[in-house]
C-alpha cells in the first residue's frame, strides 16, 4: 500500500510540475519570447480549439468518467450535508488516482494537453479540500470545484458520452 500511495504521489508531483510549467508557459510572453515566434504558447484560460472541442483519448475519457460517475453516486448525500468525512476522503483519493491514471496514459496533442492540465489543476485543488489538506476550505467546496472542473471538462473537450453532473 505504501508503494501504491508513493506511486499515486510521484505522479501527482510529476502531474503538478507539468501544469505549473504549462500555466506559466500561459503567462503573457514578453518581449524577447515574441521574437522567437511563440506566439502560440497556451493560454491561462480554458478556451476552445478555434471554436471546437479539444479531442480526447480513450484513457482520458475513462478516467473522467469513472471521476463523475463516483462523484454522481455521492451527489445526493453531498447535497443533504450527509457525506461523511470518510466519504469525502474516499472521493478525493478516487479523484487523485484517476488523475494519475491520466498522466500515466493521455496522450494529447500539446495544446490540447495545456487546456486538459487546467481542469487537472482544479480536479486536484477539489480533492485536496476534500480530503482536508486545506485549511478553513470545507469539504463540500471542494466537491463543487470538482463538479466544476467535470462541467469544464464536458464543455471544452470533445468526449460524447460525457454529461455535465446535473445538481
Amino acid at each position: 500500500m505504501t508503494k501504491k500511495r508513493v506511486t499515486t504521489a510521484g505522479a501527482l508531483i510529476l502531474l503538478l510540475g507539468l501544469s505549473a510549467g504549462s500555466l506559466s508557459a500561459a503567462t503573457p510572453a514578453t518581449p524577447a519570447h515574441d521574437s522567437h515566434g511563440h506566439h502560440h504558447s497556451s493560454p491561462a484560460t480554458l478556451q476552445l480549439n478555434n471554436g471546437s472541442k479539444w479531442q480526447t483519448d480513450a484513457p482520458l475519457r475513462q478516467s473522467m468518467a469513472n471521476i463523475r460517475q463516483s462523484v454522481d453516486a455521492s451527489l445526493h448525500d453531498i447535497h443533504e450535508g450527509k457525506l461523511s468525512t470518510a466519504g469525502y476522503g474516499k472521493l478525493a483519493r478516487l479523484v487523485e488516482k484517476e488523475v494519475a491514471t491520466i498522466v500515466r496514459n493521455c496522450k494529447l496533442a500539446p495544446e490540447a494537453d495545456a487546456q486538459l492540465h487546467l481542469i487537472v489543476a482544479e480536479l486536484l485543488d477539489g480533492a485536496e479540500q476534500m480530503s482536508g489538506k486545506v485549511r478553513k476550505a470545507k469539504r463540500i467546496d471542494g466537491a463543487v470545484k470538482v463538479i466544476g472542473a467535470l462541467e469544464k471538462y464536458a464543455h471544452y473537450f470533445a468526449d460524447p458520452d460525457f454529461k455535465p453532473i446535473s445538481h
